[in-house]
């Protein structure tokens, strides 16, 4: 791509800005080459276990650093070649050092604007700017890195021209959001409350995948039991050393190490929570609802009130005997890599989430509401579909495998456990309509309801399997921006029904006039 621009340029706060663009803030070449430095790990373990038989030790330090600057000059040339441009429609970003790319993003199909904190960013404040399409791939653009007020900055214009405003206030309003109360907040007290709900044992699936990347540096095989047990013959443990203990011994040390296990449990759950929700504040703005999050990473994101579909709340049968429950929001916005959803209220009383689903015009269910327990012949064709599948796996256990009948029945166990599985999603699903809602429950361990404006309904789908029509059941699929409501074990006139009204409601509203109210002309944000 040939540049014809002037090459006139300014640096203000470490940004450069020229006739081409503005380019990223100088200190993140520092912040990227520290960051990035793991994923040099295999190729500086390379470079000196290969020159390791040299006799001059400064061959390996030489190769060593020769990958470091190879590392840090390609950097810097990605930095040259890297500049954004904030145009009257659209952003426009263009990188690559050999082969150029050029995307431009309208301001119409960004959902969000997020800023996020590492910790090294955040000594030299500095944040990373991540513009969201809702396409599904997660982050479709992203600046790393750039200060933070041209953070805010960039953020607030996108805001202002989505909103048909041209003119952005500095950060001022921004920094009078501190001074008025949250609609919610978790203090320190609640975060270690929540970190002990979220038991997990992680750890040790990253110490196993830790050890299986570098096993090659150990001299001996770390997943060969027998030389694991030469050592412990080699220590003086043997089997008749075991069986000398006694069962009394034997089962002090089965609890000892089963406590372990779970303080390390609950160790890993209050170290990953304190570390993604330490300090969270929910503000309600004019601009929809900013959460900030984060004790090492600090996240900073802002979700438009309008952009919301849908609203879930979950709990756990044990959360739910203390009144912990949690609010996420469904729209076209990915929240991060592990939830899809914008998080709203993690760790929340019930009383505290309604206002939060109000401020984003979704309404709590009436307490008289009565929600509609679904078919029990949906489960039981299903139950029944899964029989003959077992006797047919019973058979072949028996002819193909040698196995004996009698422990073949055992198969039959698992219609059993399943059929009681469902059982109990019968017993907990319910679904419900009124003239505004959809409302669906579900889940027996970890129960879930899931609230939808009928208006944010896009598509209405009745699905019948080859069973269920013969039956006369369906299930009613609704489809709504980044995802979908589905009631299920419906009688089939009862499902055209509820889609009628639905649809009706939908129908009812004029999307072209509630675009044409929207302020077209330029305005500013004082």
């Amino acid at each position: 791509m040939t540049n014809s621009a002037s090459r006139d340029t300014s640096e203000t706060d470490g940004e450069v800005t020229g006739g081409e663009g503005t380019k990223l803030h100088i200190l993140g070449l520092f912040v990227g080459f520290i960051t990035g430095l793991p994923q040099l790990i295999f190729p500086i373990f390379a470079a000196f276990f290969g020159t390791r038989g040299s006799d001059n030790p400064l061959i390996s330090i030489a190769a060593v650093c020769a990958i470091l600057l190879f590392s840090l000059f390609f950097r810097w040339l990605a930095w040259i070649r890297f500049h954004y441009h904030i145009g009257e429609h659209d952003i426009r970003i263009e990188s690559g050092v050999v082969s150029r790319n050029a995307r431009s993003i309208p301001f119409e199909r960004i959902q969000d604007v997020s800023i996020e904190q590492k910790p090294l960013a955040r000594l030299f404040a500095l944040g990373e700017v991540k513009f969201e399409t809702g396409g599904g791939d997660g982050d479709d653009a992203r600046l790393s890195f750039v200060s933070m007020d041209e953070a805010s900055r960039l953020r607030e214009l996108v805001k202002a021209h989505k909103s048909g405003l041209v003119h952005v206030a500095d950060s001022e309003n921004e920094a009078s959001n501190d001074l008025t109360p949250p609609i919610f907040a978790m203090d320190p007290r609640r975060v270690l409350i929540f970190g002990l709900y979220s038991f997990s044992l992680v750890i040790f699936a990253v110490l196993g995948g830790l050890a299986q990347q570098f096993d090659f540096l150990l001299p001996f095989e770390i997943w060969d039991f027998r030389h694991w047990i030469g050592v412990a013959e080699k220590r003086g443990v043997t089997v008749d050393n075991l069986d000398g203990i006694g069962w009394a011994t034997q089962i002090m040390l089965a609890v000892v190490a089963l406590v372990g296990l779970v303080v390390i449990g609950f160790a890993t759950g209050v170290i990953r929570t304190l570390l993604r929700e330490h300090g969270f504040r929910l503000d309600r703005t004019a601009k929809g609802f900013r959460r900030r999050r984060g004790l090492l990473t600090l996240t900073d994101a802002v979700m438009p009130a309008h952009r919301v579909q849908a609203a879930v709340i979950q709990t756990g049968p044990i959360r739910k005997r203390r009144g912990w429950h949690s609010l996420k929001f469904v729209s076209l916005a990915q929240d991060s890599k592990e939830e899809t959803n914008f998080v709203a209220a993690p760790f929340a009383t019930l009383a505290e989430i309604w206002p939060i689903a109000n401020a984003a015009m979704i309404d709590a269910p009436d307490v008289s509401m009565r929600f509609r327990s679904g078919d029990a012949r949906w489960w039981s064709i299903r139950f029944f579909g899964l029989v003959p599948i077992i006797i047919l796996a019973m058979a072949a256990a028996m002819f193909f495998a040698g196995i004996s009948f009698y422990r073949s029945v055992l198969l039959l166990l698992v219609p059993v456990v399943i059929g009681f599985l469902w059982w109990l999603e019968w017993r907990r699903y319910g679904d419900f309509i009124d003239g505004r809602q959809i409302y669906v429950r579900e889940g027996w361990w970890r129960e879930r309801l899931s609230i939808a404006p009928q208006v944010k309904v896009q598509t209405v789908e009745i699905c019948q399997g080859p069973i269920a029509r013969h039956q006369g059941l369906a299930s009613i699929n609704f489809g709504i921006s980044g995802g979908s409501l589905e009631m299920i074990a419906l009688p089939l006139d009862t499902a055209m029904a509820i889609r009628d009204a639905v649809l009706s409601q939908v129908g009812a509203v004029d999307y072209a006039v509630l675009a044409r109210e929207r302020p077209t002309a330029p305005q500013s944000i004082a």
